[in-house]
């Protein structure tokens, strides 16, 4: 069950930063978001009829949901006033301590040190690749609210995955409620601009869309099978596929301390896998 937790994970990290890069590519950011979160809910939809309402952890959905929002334009805000490659590390590298100790205060999950020492190196890593060409002051406050935001919603999902009757049934719903709530209110709030970039950007969204469904489906199905500070940590490899595409594709610069952060969240992750 471990081995599939951490397999799970770090799919999902890769997926994550797809994800990520599709929203930050977009034209008007808010927008982009709308249509990923929108996409993810029309694609789930039919599932609604076949999975049970998990009623069980209906305070957590909404939990989840109010996280969620406040996630989404720390994440949108971030993204309008930095480079990808200088605010994705820092959200995501802040994320897993904070989820860890969350975790381990609140969920009674269990860390050994080798976790904590793999939990460290990761976020460590993570931070670093920011440190080369660091974002603005307002950029790194958006990305560190984010980072918080992120902690906070991981801890509330693997609790409700865990009282759900299944990891489906949590998914979907979750899902229902972040695309048609939070997508449908960005929709309504972009107007126009909204729909200008449906036309154009559909397509993008779609499969982004459909890769969040991949990346935290992943992610809460692994939190039922396995412990969140280790998994947390792990889900922060998408920092090496998130410098990769915005090396490669969004044609920003990587310098020599995005690739020692990259060293070290590979060495992270390793710890985490063999030890952890």
């Amino acid at each position: 069950m471990i081995e599939l937790a951490s397999l799970l994970m770090l799919a999902s990290g890769a997926a994550h930063a797809v994800v990520n890069a599709v929203v930050k590519s977009g034209g008007d950011k808010m927008s982009s978001r709308a249509l990923v979160d929108g996409s993810s809910a029309l694609l789930i939809v039919p599932l609604a009829f076949v999975v049970p309402f998990p009623t069980a952890a209906l305070p957590w959905l909404l939990g989840s949901f109010a996280v969620h929002l406040v996630y989404m334009v720390c994440l949108i805000k971030a993204f309008e006033q930095a480079d990808m490659s200088a605010v994705y590390p820092v959200m995501r590298g802040s994320a897993p301590v904070i989820a860890a100790a969350a975790a381990v205060l609140w969920l009674r999950d269990p860390i050994t040190m080798p976790v904590a020492l793999g939990t460290l190196l990761v976020s460590l890593g993570t931070l670093a690749v920011a440190w080369w060409n660091p974002p603005s002051k307002r950029a790194l406050a958006w990305a560190l609210a984010t980072g918080v935001t992120i902690a906070l919603y991981t801890v509330i999902d693997a609790k409700g995955a865990r009282a759900a009757p299944s990891a489906i049934s949590y998914i979907v719903w979750l899902f229902l409620l972040l695309g048609f709530g939070i997508g449908g209110l960005f929709a309504v709030w972009r107007g126009p601009r909204f729909l200008a970039e449906a036309r154009s950007q559909w397509k993008p969204g779609l499969i982004a869309g459909a890769l969040s469904l991949v990346t935290y489906g992943l992610a809460l199905w692994a939190y039922r099978l396995g412990d969140v500070p280790r998994l947390a940590a792990l889900r922060e490899t998408s920092i090496l596929f998130g410098v990769a595409i915005a090396w490669l594709f969004l044609k920003e610069r990587v310098g020599k301390a995005r690739l020692l952060g990259a060293g070290l969240i590979t060495a992270g992750a390793a710890v985490l896998l063999a030890l952890g």
